[in-house]
């Protein structure tokens, strides 16, 4: 968020009815503001240091850091989490994002000792404990997928992408076949996918979508050529659509001699239904922070897992568990044509508790049930909204999300923000705008499983409100909002393109004459 000069984010208006704020939403100010720099809450003895080991680049002015008593530190945190939305407090439609419930007893687990007080850095017979979860959890990964490795220690999806898309240039390396540079990405692909594959310096080549919104076997096969290493195919795709030709996709770029990279951010749509290894894919990422509950809001933490199939497994990375002649053990350097680490140490061993214990917790015949409920929660929201939104693609039934595109706001002057920023002032969180990029004013809506079919309604019900309210004419309405929210509209273009992001004290105004 843009600051100005007073401290104050750029573009806002009043809070509640006075500057001050209002009833439980007061107007927060910044900690400086709060606090000032020449008292603490703690005390702390004077340190002085002979060698800071920095090398000439230690601060050289005051870091000025405001002191706060116990009780204003807490208060303020307190009071600027009554100002966000959350998981906790109401439903997250982001389409794409996978914003589900995460159970309390995820949590338990993954606070007990022997989980969250080890050191990666610690003797291997300190932790077995600790590596048998990481290896029933690849157990686990694999059993969902019918693959034949798994790499636990990627951070997110981006970063197991990049391993997933390592790991095949490694492979075509290792064939004689290092020539292969380009990557077939289809138009509904997610950003991260050609990003990854321009990364490691492949070459970009897009796929069209059908007008279903699928991607079509022929467009494939016509793009494949000897220089091509692989595809990159997120599968239920970004669409909310199950690719209907997946099988026949895998079997044309195999022929060719490349590899299947698949997606797997939307994994949630379909754990424990179908296993992505029988569809014929070579590499897939699995977000354990969306499929298996973890919170992911707020830029982490997360875990991307891969799994690999029998071609690409000699080409996992360093760590991994196997079980040894004196129990489980780390493998820590490169065997084979292992590529060696993609991180410091191993992993996110919080992420692994949690999913791991949503895993348990369900069982094999529970994990499929919550990928059917997400299902037929989006399949409901769209049934219950395309009498007024408009459907870009309606031939076939949706999978974990319903996708809507902003025509039917033609003419009225409202825009997809517009209407994203009124939903806020109706107490929910805006759905995912303007993507996917093969639809104008999209907008993606994924309930996932965990909300009630009373949430729904409601959320439908605010849904069609809203569109009729746009339709008759109410532009204001739209165009005003957020009107009840702790902070109104942003300017977000200002914020983005001038941001300041050094809070310095407004200099004393001048007293006027008495």
């Amino acid at each position: 968020m843009s600051m100005n000069t007073q401290g104050r984010p750029t573009g806002v208006g009043t809070v509640g009815t006075g500057a001050s704020g209002s009833a439980l939403i007061p107007d927060e100010p910044l900690l400086f503001e709060i606090g000032d720099t020449e008292h603490s809450g703690v005390d702390l003895p004077d340190v002085t240091l002979s060698n800071d080991r920095l090398g000439g680049f230690g601060r050289k002015t005051k870091l000025d850091l405001a002191g706060l008593t116990e009780p204003e530190a807490m208060r303020h945190y307190v009071r600027l989490s009554r100002m966000n939305h959350s998981i906790d407090s109401g439903m997250y439609p982001l389409g794409s994002c996978t914003m589900k419930h995460n159970p309390r007893l995820n949590e338990k687990m993954a606070r007990l000792p022997g989980f969250s007080d080890i050191h990666p850095l610690q003797p291997v017979s300190t932790v077995q404990g600790a590596l048998e979860m990481m290896n029933q959890l690849s157990h686990w990964l694999l059993t969902l997928t019918n693959t034949a490795a798994v790499a636990l220690s990627p951070k997110a999806g981006a970063h197991g992408e990049l391993l997933g898309m390592m790991a095949i240039k490694s492979a075509q390396e290792a064939r004689g076949q290092a020539h292969r540079n380009v990557v077939l990405v289809p138009d509904s692909a997610h950003g991260t996918n050609p990003a990854t594959a321009a990364f490691l310096g492949y070459l970009v080549k897009s796929v069209p979508a059908r007008e279903d919104g699928t991607v079509d076997v022929e467009a494939v096969k016509s793009a494949l050529s000897p220089d091509v290493a692989a595809i990159m195919l997120t599968n239920p795709n970004t669409c909310g659509l199950f690719e209907p030709q997946v099988i026949e996709i895998a079997k044309a770029v195999h022929d060719a001699g490349a590899f299947f990279y698949c997606d797997g951010a939307n994994f949630n749509a379909i754990m424990g239904v179908v296993r992505p290894g029988d569809l014929g894919i070579d590499a897939m990422h699995i977000n354990l922070h969306k499929t298996f509950s973890t919170p992911h809001g707020g830029g982490g933490p997360g875990a991307g897992p891969v799994v690999l199939s029998e071609a690409l497994a000699p080409f996992a990375p360093v760590p991994f568990v196997r079980k040894g002649a004196n129990g489980l053990e780390m493998v820590e350097h490169m065997e084979g044509d292992a590529l060696g680490r993609v991180t410091a140490f191993h992993g996110q061993m919080g992420m692994y508790v949690r999913a791991l214990t949503y895993m348990l917790s369900h069982g094999g015949d529970g994990l499929a049930q919550a990928a059917e409920d997400a299902v037929l929660n989006a399949n409901y929201i769209k049934a219950r909204l395309q009498h007024i939104f408009s459907v870009p693609f309606p031939d076939y039934p949706t999978m974990h999300e319903a996708l809507f595109d902003d025509s039917f706001l033609k003419e009225t002057g409202v825009s997809t923000l517009d209407f994203a920023k009124a939903l806020i002032d109706e107490g929910f969180h805006p759905m995912t705008m303007y993507f996917p990029l093969v639809v104008h004013g999209a907008m993606l809506i994924e309930p996932t499983e965990s909300e009630s079919k009373q949430t729904l309604d409601r959320f439908c019900d605010v849904m069609a409100e809203l569109a009729t309210d746009a339709i008759a004419g109410n532009k204001q309405r739209f165009t005003a909002a957020p009107t009840k929210a702790p902070r109104r509209r942003l300017d977000e273009t200002r914020a983005a393109r001038q941001p300041v992001l050094k809070w310095e004290k407004p200099a004393d105004l001048p007293q006027a004459a008495e």
